[in-house]
């Protein structure tokens, strides 16, 4: 007998759509290990494999574009919509080959975030689309002005046949979709006793003076390390692959660590804006140091969000690569709102996605 299969179509843009919807992924597995989830993505293997320790299939495609960038913060925005000019023209013969892919394989849910030929190709092949996401491309096209207003309206059309949106904190108002269903923050759990890592990696320092730098699966090019030699009592940590040979950064590069493991022993989180950074800092109630970010339309609502619901220093980008790093002298500012936003959002989706197959014929 096939075992249920559920496709999950992940955006190509940076490495936060894919961990997010890997950590979904991982609590479906949990819940039902029969459903053989097909992770639709050219996301590096490893990332996935670092969430979803259970079996899974990756198809190598990308369905959307997202921005085209040299690093986490440096978009081009002509080569991003040449390509989403391709992409639109293209619609209809990458929707018709793949929808002989879904019905070869019996896929019974389609589960994207948050690519718009997800939910097209899902009504070419008579089954329904959910979306999970805080944001919708929509949104972030429209900031960028009229030159993109015909994508913009493209992809409306398509997130307007999505079946029902798992809507995430720290959203834009994604008022292109029909069926809209909020849930809590997402994200991975610490795996790794913090005796087990700080003795693996010889961290000393108390947890105030320890410090994650996380920039993304893109990264930064220039990031000032030489600012970590005004605090040599402390203890910083990157997963940057390109990094300064200096006494207190210490350089994470097996593909098995994962931010998140480390974060319940370090005094802060410094980032750029960016929803599983921030999602994964806020469940486990880690201060965020953010640089700001204006060319983003999310990253409004991510900044106002860690403004709301957790301890927070946000800079601007010259603070951040010209000054001498003093803001972590200052005291993380208090948050404005004394409430905690639901941790549970990947079994809350989860369970949805379960139940949706225990329920199907």
């Amino acid at each position: 007998m096939s075992r249920p299969t559920l496709y999950v179509a992940v955006t190509n843009h940076g490495f936060g759509h894919a961990v997010r919807t890997a950590s979904v992924v991982a609590a479906i597995s949990r819940l039902n290990p029969d459903i053989l989830p097909i992770l639709v993505t050219t996301a590096p293997h490893w990332l996935l494999e670092s969430y979803i320790e259970s079996d899974f299939i990756q198809r190598h495609r990308g369905f959307d574009v997202g921005v085209i960038q040299s690093d986490s913060l440096k978009m081009d925005k002509d080569a991003t919509k040449e390509k989403l000019q391709q992409m639109k023209a293209q619609a209809r013969s990458i929707i018709a080959s793949e929808v002989n892919f879904v019905r070869t394989n019996r896929v019974s849910l389609i589960l994207a975030d948050i690519p718009p030929l997800a939910a097209p190709l899902a009504k070419a092949a008579d089954i329904p689309c959910w979306m999970m996401s805080n944001f919708g491309w929509d949104f972030i096209y429209q900031d960028w002005g009229e030159d993109f207003q015909d994508i913009v309206d493209w992809i409306r059309q398509c997130y307007q046949q999505c079946d029902r949106l798992f809507r995430l904190p720290l959203s834009e108002p994604m008022s292109a979709f029909p069926n809209i269903v909020d849930v809590g923050l997402t994200g991975g759990n610490p795996r790794y006793r913090e005796t087990e890592l700080r003795s693996h990696f010889n961290l000393s320092a108390p947890k105030e003076k320890t410090i994650l730098l996380t920039f993304g699966g893109l990264g930064l090019e220039q990031i000032p390390y030489h600012n970590l030699q005004n605090f040599p009592e402390w203890q910083f940590i990157t997963f940057d692959r390109n990094v300064p040979s200096l006494q207190n950064l210490i350089q994470v590069t097996e593909h098995h660590y994962r931010p998140v493991d480390f974060m319940p022993f370090c005094g802060r989180v410094i980032s750029k804006p960016g929803f599983s950074t921030f999602s994964e800092a806020l469940r486990q109630n880690i201060p965020i140091v953010s640089l700001t970010r204006d060319d983003f339309a999310e990253s409004h609502f991510l900044l106002e969000g860690i403004r709301n619901y957790t301890h927070h220093q946000i800079l601007t980008p010259d603070e951040f690569f010209h000054g001498n790093w003093d803001f972590l002298l200052d005291t993380p500012i208090p948050p404005r709102q004394n409430i905690s936003l639901d941790r549970n959002g990947s079994e809350t989706i989860a369970k949805a996605v379960v139940d949706y197959f225990h329920s199907s014929p």
